[in-house]
């Protein structure tokens, strides 16, 4: 009984937060299940312009932080997904995940082992020309805070200012690392993924930014003048081709009957149990375990067919739960 209050719990929380017009829920709908995302040409566009912005003044700030100059370039920008932030940093490296107002996971960012080694060694007046000693181990608690001022110039660069601003929450949290940065839930969605280089004539390592594609774009907007807003207002609201062509398995399902525990316990092989008068008309239409819409039962020549009826309202279908068995037959 206490797993049957829980659900009646959650749907009703779902029922709280159900979209308010049927456009808003197609759009809920495929946010849920592939992640808001923008066409990749702008998208990569927008990060690229965000990064060469930021370059300079990185490289600025981590040579005022360690006393020598560092080379700062950019490798890559390209879509991704933010689950992938830790995808190439190898075994050893340092992550940490700063909000903003518009997310709480506004910028992931990563660090692998050789930039780390770089950085500690030049703050600690290593000979830049000579190769650093490769760290493959659990990093110590100096690497850490090293790798913890790194993202903060990362971060404090790419913040902006102004209507550009992304509006980040410094100072950036501290770095984690080991199994803390390994076994971190990263929530999924679509994203635009930054790496960075940091080298000196000896030696190279990375530095990896990922960005969900709705923040990077919110900031692009906010930049862009009264044309390209409203550009940036129409394609925000769409998703990208190569989303919409992705493939997702839809289940039709129809609702059997209510039975109390003493019947359900009591049901044997090859006994019959019949449909309700009105589970035809009640089938529902799911898609990655969200259920979509609701649908009539029916059959067209030799095929079975669902045909839809409307989009699933949780709140009503919250309160026609709390609704006794048969209440709706009188």
């Amino acid at each position: 009984m206490s797993d049957a209050r829980q659900n009646s719990a959650n749907t009703a929380n779902t029922a709280m937060t159900s979209p308010g017009s049927p456009a808003l829920a197609r759009s809920l709908i495929i946010e849920r299940l592939v992640g808001d995302s923008g066409e990749a040409a702008q998208v990569t566009d927008a990060g690229r312009a965000m990064a060469e912005r930021a370059v300079p003044l990185l490289q600025k700030g981590l040579t005022s932080e360690l006393g020598v100059p560092v080379i700062v370039d950019l490798k890559e920008v390209e879509v991704s997904r933010v689950p992938e932030a830790r995808s190439r940093a190898g075994d050893t490296f340092a992550m940490t995940v700063v909000g903003s107002p518009a997310s709480s996971d506004a910028m992931t960012l990563v660090i692998d082992a050789p930039a780390i080694a770089i950085m500690v060694s030049t703050l600690f007046g290593g000979d830049p020309d000579l190769p650093v000693t490769p760290i493959e181990r659990d990093l110590s608690p100096i690497e850490t805070d090293v790798s913890t001022m790194v993202f903060q110039q990362v971060a404090q660069a790419l913040n902006g200012s102004g209507r550009r601003s992304l509006e980040l929450r410094l100072p950036a949290p501290r770095a984690m690392s080991g199994l803390e940065a390994k076994r971190h839930v990263l929530r999924d969605g679509a994203a635009i993924r930054i790496v960075l280089g940091i080298s000196t004539p000896a030696d190279s390592g990375t530095i990896t930014i990922m960005m969900p594609q709705r923040v990077v774009l919110a900031s692009r907007g906010g930049t862009a003048n009264a044309s390209e807003d409203n550009q940036g207002n129409e394609w925000r609201s769409r998703f990208s081709e190569e989303v919409m062509r992705s493939t997702v398995a839809l289940e039709a399902t129809m609702p059997l009957a209510r039975l109390t525990l003493g019947d359900l316990a009591g049901l044997e092989v090859g006994q019959v149990i019949d449909f309700e008068e009105t589970a035809q008309s009640r089938a529902r239409l799911s898609a990655r375990g969200q259920t979509l819409f609701v649908c009539e039962f029916g059959k067209l020549g030799q095929n079975y067919t669902v045909r839809i009826r409307h989009p699933y309202d949780a709140g009503q279908d919250f309160i026609d739960g709390l609704m006794p068995a048969g209440a709706g037959h009188a």
